[in-house]
């Protein structure tokens, strides 16, 4: 996509949504690192069913210790890989105890050193939390950047490299939002809604739909 039209193609996105926000719930930096790590292969709505009661009473890794693990299981049951994904939250919540007087690192290096956290996660953390220009990849965005032709690759770091380089850097703090959405409810995997779509006529999908 031409540099002029990756600027209008966010242009459109901001006048659409001049404040895109995460569809997941929290109250803090540390709700909000557990909310996005119980997410992979899950979906917001199904994560916030189970956190909503969850972060009634923990919303500090110190708390989510005196919790324990098969409690904490109980909360999260409903949502995929809920066994792994408990473990995982307990062990950082400990290191978060342990090594950091229980706040969440603001440094990409710290966040993916904790279980359960990659590279996706460290992103949404920074960028969601401390207000850093990350782009977080997530399947959602690896496809927009893909069929859209705004930044193409075949895997999410490519495809996050590329965004970075593309995206003004006045449009990147929010980027990472606008594109999520944009996935989710136009740009979607088996039937994308073209004829609603702001930025159809910049896309270089070929087979739009009607």
């Amino acid at each position: 996509m031409k540099k002029a039209d990756v600027e209008e193609f966010f242009s459109r996105l901001q006048g659409a949504d001049s404040t895109p926000r995460t569809e997941l719930n929290y109250v803090n930096p540390y709700t909000l690192l557990v909310a996005v790590a119980l997410s992979a292969q899950a979906t917001d709505v199904g994560v916030n069913r189970a956190t909503g009661p969850l972060f009634q009473v923990v919303d500090t890794p110190e708390k989510m210790v005196a919790l324990g693990e098969e409690k904490l299981r109980e909360y999260i049951k409903t949502i995929g890989l809920f066994n792994s994904k408990a473990k995982n939250v307990i062990a950082l919540s400990h290191i978060l105890v342990d090594k950091h007087g229980g706040e969440v690192p603001r440094d990409r290096e710290s966040l993916e050193a904790l279980p359960g956290v990659g590279r996706k996660t460290a992103n949404v953390v920074l960028n969601v939390a401390f207000g850093e220009p990350t782009i977080a990849v997530d399947t959602h965005i690896f496809r927009v950047g893909n069929r859209t032709g705004l930044a193409t690759g075949k895997t999410p770091l490519a495809v996050e490299l590329k965004l970075n380089k593309a995206v003004p850097d006045r449009f990147k703090l929010d980027a990472h939002h606008w594109l999520i959405l944009h996935g989710r409810y136009i740009c979607k995997a088996r039937k994308p809604e073209c004829p609603k779509c702001i930025v159809e006529d910049l896309c270089a999908y070929k087979a739009k739909t009607i």
